[in-house]
């Protein structure tokens, strides 16, 4: 799951969304300099990639263009779903995502000073072109994905995934329709079961 699920799943809780934000750019050690129910949010975004990673209906996403993508069909995968899941907002949410969004970016910029050096640089991108609404727009997304593309090591194709998208686009929305309610069940599970051992 990309930026948008992740926040998502992190409900109402300010700490378990920055740390659900700041996962991806805390590496090895540099965990222990975040306070625990911080640690608590990177714990679940890496157990939410687990989750997503293992699941039968995501392998059967990224089957569908891994010849293509190969090992970066699943980042590609994952902006599909975040495309998916700004487009049905309404079926997931009963905040409008516009307000939701904003709220999601207050908490981040009133952390700002404790996130990662490469999520102080992301931030306030993401904030001035909106990111997390406008991955619901196909054009927005097409120059997400070409800005992947450039920032990878090797050429990934992944300017062309839109183009993918568009051919394969009921059956990509029917993969993320039947993996997300799983997905938040496993996470509200996962909560309960956290909070039960504290």
């Amino acid at each position: 799951m990309n930026f948008l699920a992740h926040i998502y799943l992190s409900g109402k809780d300010e700490n378990l969304m920055l740390g659900n934000f700041i996962a991806d750019m805390v590496k090895g050690r540099q965990i222990e300099k975040y306070k625990p129910a911080v640690v608590r949010g990177i714990k679940l975004h890496r157990k939410i990639d687990e989750f997503t990673d293992s699941h039968p209906y995501v392998t059967r996403s990224k089957d569908r263009i891994r010849e293509k993508y190969r090992h970066y069909s699943g980042v590609v995968v994952d902006m599909f779903y975040d495309h998916y899941l700004a487009r049905n907002w309404n079926d997931y949410s009963s905040e409008p995502i516009e307000k939701y969004v904003q709220s999601a970016y207050n908490v981040l910029m009133k952390n700002y000073i404790m996130l990662p050096k490469r999520a102080k640089f992301i931030l306030p991108i993401m904030i001035g072109s909106n990111w997390l609404v406008n991955y619901a727009d196909l054009k927005s997304l097409q120059r997400h994905m070409e800005g992947l593309a450039r920032r990878t090591p090797f050429k990934s194709g992944m300017e062309d995934a839109v183009t993918d998208l568009k051919l394969h686009y009921s059956g990509f929305k029917k993969d993320f329709t039947d993996f997300f309610p799983e997905l938040v069940g496993f996470v509200k599970g996962y909560l309960a079961a956290e909070t039960e051992t504290i």
